[in-house]
């Protein structure tokens, strides 16, 4: 068949198929690019109106990767050791959300999870060029320096916000960039700053990139520095130490890392004596919040968590919602902590021994990678100055960026912020890509079979994030009203046309029974059948998360309000028991206790809301007046 035949057959000739290629993989690094840069400067896209444009990006990047996967006629996978315990992971992770009680809190992290594996693996088969691979690099070597320049300015003009978001007074006098927490600004440029240096000191480049990159290294620092984080500065010091130590064993490095030396040392002086001694003078002297201490209160209380369900864990995010029941009998415990604030630990409390494992399994077949490829990428530096690369400058600056993100994770949970996970799991694929220069045994040439469970995969990947971005997107459009309503009525309707679009998500529906409950309360319009119908939404909350103590508090609230107070007394009695060691569920359990003429259980309640919390706890400390006689009854509680 003659080329003009085969063309009107229908069939794409060679030098299309190769152009289409070309295109699809710009492609995908253009969607890599937007995902990494975007979620940064979203505040970390941990909300779920922001991730959701990553989760579209994803989706992109998979219909790209399947137009790719089928254009050759024979496509090979890059399969490295670090892919067999990531897959795993991901198989697990379904598994886990199949049988998880809270369904909706479950889905969404395995959507995350989806989502890093998808740009794990995409990298790793589409951007391994070493093209792809400095742009990538060279661009979050770009962000980090502009995220560490917006710092500094949060620094010096003592700013409290982030874009137009104020921060919380917990964060006075810490500079965070875009993020909200100082913490997770640090988290990304521990692993970005080692990339940095080592590709100024290390890699092939001219002297005006050699000085930006060397600028931005800089940069990066004073960005660390003015976080406060003192988890950050540490891991830091360790990183750095391992790098210079590396550079300490070639010769013609040595000058180059005692000169980083004392520049780091100077700054470090400068920066504590001008700076940071005066602030942290400053900041003692007004007391803005209570200092948290993780290992005292969060971490006992996840390492209890664990051992009850050591194997499989509690389920897929449930940590925040299961704490209460783990919580501390503290003053300091009484806020939502949303992580354990190690990362460690909250892997054990989610995901169980099996979770755990698959991780560690994961970071441990990295590290056998760089250590089985090293030699063969610094062999193919260049013949003119063996001791100057690229891959190796990559290799060892991201190797040493991931490292420091690991030592931090003992104290902060910087894997759940969907940003600075994202940039992990880029790097770590980019730095499993380079060993293909020490075999080719990891290249899979895929046949039709391996064809078709790929692109069953891939496909099957692509339809479902799309389907669940797209109700996400929906619900969260409707979520955005609600709030921005300027009446109950309005913001009912709202609700409950986001829980139309997700029927499974139970804090919607706790939101439309406390809607309904405050009108209720508020009289107007027929509030008997206000807390009936409060009643309802109430319980299909319960339904979809069985351990919200505050909606088991509202049905006592509700059932109360019409009539029957010795009906309520259970759902006191389980709101309780959901949260023993909180302040508001006791001073509510003392209120009930009080009007059903209950003294002393009362007594014994309220006193020890108000030890927990000893200011700003009104409703326990009217009560306790009401049974010392200084205070009329009260026939609701709020």
């Amino acid at each position: 068949m003659g080329e003009a035949e085969h063309s009107r057959s229908g069939f794409l000739d060679r030098q299309t198929r190769e152009k289409i290629d070309a295109a699809c993989e710009w492609g995908i690094l253009g969607l890599v690019l937007a995902a990494l840069v975007f979620s940064p400067l979203a505040l970390g896209a941990v909300r779920l109106s922001e991730f959701v444009v990553v989760q579209f990006l994803t989706v992109g990047i998979l219909a790209l990767w399947l137009t790719r996967y089928w254009l050759g006629k024979t496509h090979r996978l890059l399969w490295t050791p670090v892919c067999w315990p990531a897959a795993a992971f991901v198989a697990y992770a379904v598994f886990r959300y199949a049988g998880a009680e809270i369904e909706s809190v479950a889905r969404q992290e395995l959507v995350r999870v989806l989502v890093y594996a998808t740009l794990f693996f995409a990298v790793l088969n589409n951007l391994h060029r070493q093209q792809p691979t400095r742009i990538l690099a060279l661009t979050l070597v770009g962000l980090g320096a502009a995220l560490s320049f917006y710092a500094l300015y949060q620094w010096l003009t003592h700013s409290e916000k982030v874009w137009h978001f104020l921060r919380p007074r917990c964060y006075f006098l810490r500079a965070s960039g875009s993020y909200i927490c100082p913490d997770h600004l640090a988290g990304l440029l521990l692993m970005l700053m080692p990339l940095a240096l080592a590709y100024t000191l290390l890699g092939r480049f001219k002297t005006i990139p050699r000085v930006l990159l060397g600028y931005a290294a800089l940069l990066m620092t004073v960005g660390l520095a003015v976080t406060v984080s003192y988890g950050a500065w540490l891991a830091l010091a360790a990183v750095l130490a391992v790098f210079f130590w590396f550079l300490f064993r070639t010769p013609s490095h040595r000058l180059a890392a005692v000169v980083c030396i004392a520049i780091l040392a100077v700054f470090s002086a400068i920066f504590y004596f001008a700076s940071l001694r005066p602030r942290a003078r400053v900041e003692q002297s007004q007391t803005v919040h209570i200092e948290r201490t993780p290992w005292k209160g969060i971490w006992p209380a996840t390492w209890r968590m664990w051992l009850d369900h050591p194997w499989l864990g509690v389920g897929p995010g449930h940590f925040d919602f299961r704490y209460r029941q783990y919580r501390l009998e503290s003053p300091r415990e009484q806020n939502r902590p949303g992580r354990a604030h190690n990362d460690y630990l909250n892997a054990l409390a989610d995901w169980g021994v099996v979770g755990a494992a698959l991780v560690a399994a994961a970071w441990g077949a990295l590290l056998w990678g760089v250590l089985r490829g090293w030699r063969f990428i610094r062999r193919t530096a260049s013949d003119l100055n063996p001791r100057k690369s690229n891959k190796s400058a990559f290799v060892l600056g991201a190797s040493l960026g991931l490292l420091g993100l690991l030592i931090e994770a003992f104290a902060d949970f910087n894997f759940h912020i969907p940003a600075n996970a994202m940039v992990a799991v880029t790097l770590m694929a980019m730095i499993s890509s380079h060993l293909r220069f020490a075999t080719d045994r990891f290249w899979v040439t895929q046949r039709r079979a391996g064809r078709a469970l790929g692109t069953l995969v891939l496909g099957a990947a692509m339809v479902w994030l799309a389907g669940q971005g797209w109700k996400s997107a929906r619900a969260q459009y409707w979520l955005g009203r609600a709030a921005a309503a300027g009446n109950a009525s309005a913001q009912l309707a709202a609700l409950e046309k986001a829980f139309a679009i997700d029927s499974r998500d139970s804090e919607t529906a706790y939101a439309i029974g406390e809607n309904l409950r405050q009108q209720s309360l508020a009289g107007g319009q027929d509030p008997t059948g206000r807390a009936a119908d409060a009643i309802g939404w109430l319980r299909r909350a319960i339904a979809l998360n069985p351990y919200d103590p505050y909606a088991c508090l509202r049905v006592g609230q509700c059932v109360h309000g019409l009539g029957y107070p010795e009906e309520a007394a259970e759902w006191f009695d389980r709101a309780l028991k959901l949260d023993p060691n909180s302040y508001y569920m006791l001073a509510h359990a003392g209120w009930h206790a009080l009007e059903l003429g209950r003294r002393d259980p009362a007594r014994a309640w309220l006193e020890k809301s108000l030890r927990l919390k000893p200011s700003g706890n009104p409703l326990a400390e009217a009560c306790l007046k009401r049974l010392s006689g200084a205070a009329p009854p009260a026939a609701t509680a709020p």
